[in-house]
């Protein structure tokens, strides 16, 4: 039976049997008990308080859409879309960068991020396999918008990690549809976390991972900014949950006793997608250092960086009055804050990566697929050891 859900997206853009099978997985969902985020467990991370939502979403204007595939038994994955504003974003590019942790990884349009510090198109996720598709499909959207009948270059900004173990990767099942729905799915307010879009079929410290989410205020320069994360959660190490090493006393982890039966319990490699947005009037300069602390931030969290990890970061700033409007070749005036402001920042991307990170895990389920079987974390047993530290 195949699954396919577009969350958040109204059911009328779907066709044919995917409509159907979209509401019988609504209904299915709503009837399991939501299992916890990081902060219902006591685990805070850092100084700084979390937005009202604790999401990336709490930087105004950023959306998020996921398409979650689930395909028979073998298929596991999805699409995970990032809006960093609501409108045209080829005509009002925002400052964006890149850091690479571990290049062992696809990030398609880096390099021109690099090169001219903006962000044009929406921040796709999905798996390795399917950057390609991804590409297409953002390349196409963005041709179709209204006021870009004479663009002839797009800059699509997709990243992957591998969910070949519980996912049949080599069959390319993610399609232009899927990413479109993602795109149109995208939405301000709560983020679905866990086992959806491109976290479908990814494992973490060897249970499951998934998406997730939160999100810090910041003082800064006078002013208070918005700082969320995003994480699409595929990495090994020894995990680290507000101090208690959690995966060796639960005996999962790198280069360690592997549970019998578990699939991918015991490597180090993977990889992890961060995505950091803020309000803040940072530059592309800045916005990359700024996604290197995000990508430091794993290392809170136990993460080994091995060699086949690809831990890449993609931060960018909403600021309106710091967006690249096409065919404004004339000097502007901007605000920026000096870099003497932004240490405020690089904690609060220390600290909303690292929750990111548990919640991706806490909130993920149980995932069967390609012949495998990955345990969700034990959500008790974290609870003990972290009541006994």
């Amino acid at each position: 039976m195949r699954r396919f859900a577009a969350h958040n997206v109204p059911l009328r853009p779907l066709v044919g049997a995917c409509a159907a099978v979209t509401l019988l997985l609504f209904t299915t969902a709503d009837a399991q008990a939501p299992r916890p985020r990081a902060r219902e467990l006591g685990v805070e991370p850092g100084v700084f308080p979390p937005g009202p939502l604790n999401a990336i979403t709490d930087v105004a204007g950023v959306r998020v859409g996921h398409t979650t595939i689930i395909d028979g038994d073998r298929v596991r994955t999805g699409v995970t879309a990032v809006m960093p504003h609501p409108g045209n974003l080829f005509q009002e590019k925002v400052p964006g960068a890149v850091f690479v942790g571990n290049a062992f990884g696809k990030l398609a349009g880096s390099t021109q991020v690099d090169e001219l510090g903006t962000i044009e198109t929406p921040i796709l996720l999905t798996n390795t396999l399917s950057v390609g598709v991804a590409v297409a499909a953002a390349a196409a959207w963005t041709l179709a918008q209204p006021g870009n009948s004479d663009v002839r270059s797009v800059n699509a900004v997709v990243g992957e990690t591998n969910d070949g173990g519980l996912n049949d990767i080599r069959g390319q099942h993610v399609t232009k549809d899927h990413v479109l729905a993602a795109i149109a799915a995208a939405r301000e307010g709560p983020v679905e976390e866990g086992s959806v879009g491109a976290g479908t079929g990814t494992q973490c410290f060897g249970w499951k991972g998934g998406i997730g989410t939160a999100s810090r205020t910041v003082p800064a320069g006078g002013s208070r900014y918005a700082l969320g994360v995003l994480v699409q959660t595929n990495f090994g190490g020894v995990l680290t949950i507000d101090g208690v090493p959690v995966g060796k006393l639960l005996r999962r982890y790198a280069f360690g006793p592997s549970a019998p039966g578990q699939a991918g319990a015991d490597p180090a490699d993977g990889s992890c997608m961060i995505v950091v947005a803020t309000d803040a009037p940072l530059d592309a300069r800045d916005l990359k250092r700024l996604a290197a602390r995000a990508v430091f931030g794993l290392a809170r969290t136990g993460s080994s960086f091995s060699h086949g990890s690809g831990d890449y970061a993609i931060a960018f700033s909403t600021a309106p009055g710091l967006r690249t409007r096409m065919g404004d070749a004339s000097p502007a005036a901007r605000t920026i804050l000096p870099s003497d402001g932004v240490s405020p920042l690089f904690q609060a991307a220390l600290e909303a990566t690292e929750e990111a990170v548990y919640n991706s895990l806490f909130r993920a389920t149980t995932m069967t697929g390609n012949g495998r079987t990955v345990d969700a974390i034990p959500v008790d047993r974290v609870r003990d050891l972290l009541a006994r530290r």
